[in-house]
């Protein structure tokens, strides 16, 4: 895990990312990874989440049902992203929300560039893409950050 970024956190953001880190942690506990194990790695619950999602029936869902699911990836793909790629939860002005503003994560890519992504975005495109896959929804948000390397191809 890389260090802590938390001094580029603004004070709105560290409760939601308290919260957000919180309901993670329940989310490992519940698939069967101890919350030290979650602690020292978050991606430590990526096979059991997957397993999880992966049973789930999504053609029963109500609202609800959805509502709670999408919480829950939000707050997991967050927890990757600020833990193990020193990203952090930021909150920005949006007139796409009711509320006038949304929480994103932000990171300094490989290139030095800060790049933010809405983990919320990318979760409910991954519902549209259905089956969930948890590392496809992780690759998605590195990918906007630019925080993963790219290969190059060779010609």
């Amino acid at each position: 895990m890389q260090g802590d970024v938390s001094a580029n956190w603004d004070e709105d953001a560290l409760g939601w990312a308290e919260g957000a880190h919180q309901n993670a942690a329940r989310l490992a506990e519940m698939v069967g990874v101890r919350r030290e194990q979650f602690e020292a790695d978050p991606l430590s619950a990526l096979p059991g989440l997957q397993n999880y999602v992966s049973r789930l029936p999504l053609e029963e869902f109500e609202q609800a049902d959805w509502v709670t699911l999408h919480t829950d990836l939000v707050s997991f793909l967050g927890d990757v992203l600020v833990r193990r790629r020193r990203g952090y939860w930021k909150k920005v002005e949006s007139g796409r929300s009711p509320v006038g503003f949304q929480y994103v994560i932000e990171a300094v890519g490989f290139d030095g560039g800060l790049y933010q992504v809405e983990p919320y975005d990318v979760v409910m495109e991954e519902f549209e893409h259905l089956p969930i896959e948890i590392g496809r929804m992780i690759a998605n948000a590195e990918a906007v950050l630019r925080v993963s390397e790219t290969p190059v191809e060779e010609s």
